[in-house]
């Protein structure tokens, strides 16, 4: 029984490994859409999308199957409760990536402006949540709680980014009042980065959960993204 729950797991990680690189994938294409305005770009990332959910559902059944045929227990439980979690957030980066790249396809700008761009710190915006995704992953890969816990920090710059961004937004309106409807759009690309750095913690955490047993989640640190997921 032993031998085969661990073929089971091993299976298990290495679905997930598959779903993580779909999603980080996913996600390096709708920002470049945005910083581009490729739309093309932007629908290979709505016809990815059905692969993503495709992922997610196989993913949770084969959860179902391991926990209902062998009835894990111990560091066995921590790894496959994780892995349930860390699917459901990988999901929910995916249908970020998919709105994102719908501001590419709906813009009317024919391009950002370099200039906007720039003081919206958008395309580092971008980078750090794809930094924050493959640093969570080595977390999980290497079984390292101190690269799981370093995913934290990186946090912060996304909420900075996202907070300033409304301000320059509504100052280039002033100036460009015929680029109102875009920038107005531009907010949700903003708020679905900030969101998804959010979703990545959750990962980070999930990890340091499956490592250490300690859920970070009722310390207070995350309070506020939980309660904000609900509404």
């Amino acid at each position: 029984m032993v031998q085969f729950i661990e073929s089971e797991l091993v299976l298990l990680k290495k679905e997930i490994d598959e779903m993580w690189t779909l999603v980080y994938n996913q996600l390096g294409r709708a920002g470049e859409a945005v910083l581009t305005l490729d739309r093309e770009l932007a629908q290979q990332v709505l016809v990815r999308e059905r692969r993503v959910n495709a992922f997610e559902l196989k993913i949770d059944s084969d959860i179902e199957d391991i926990i209902a045929l062998y009835n894990p227990v111990a560091i066995d439980l921590r790894f496959v409760l994780a892995m349930l979690k860390i699917n459901t957030n990988l999901e929910r980066l995916g249908d970020f990536a998919e709105g994102i790249a719908r501001f590419a396809l709906n813009c009317k700008e024919p391009i950002l402006a370099s200039g906007l761009v720039k003081e919206l710190r958008l395309e580092e915006m971008i980078n750090q949540v794809s930094a924050m995704l493959e640093l969570a992953k080595r977390a999980l890969q290497e079984e390292s709680q101190e690269l799981a816990t370093a995913v934290f920090a990186k946090d912060n710059l996304l909420d900075e980014i996202n907070a300033n961004a409304t301000a320059v937004l509504a100052d280039y309106i002033g100036k460009h009042p015929e680029s109102a409807l875009s920038c107005l759009n531009l907010v949700s690309v903003f708020r679905k980065l900030e969101r998804s750095g959010d979703h990545i913690t959750n990962i980070a955490e999930e990890i340091v959960f499956f490592i250490d047993a300690k859920v970070l989640k009722h310390s207070g640190r995350t309070d506020e993204h939980y309660a904000d997921d609900k509404k």
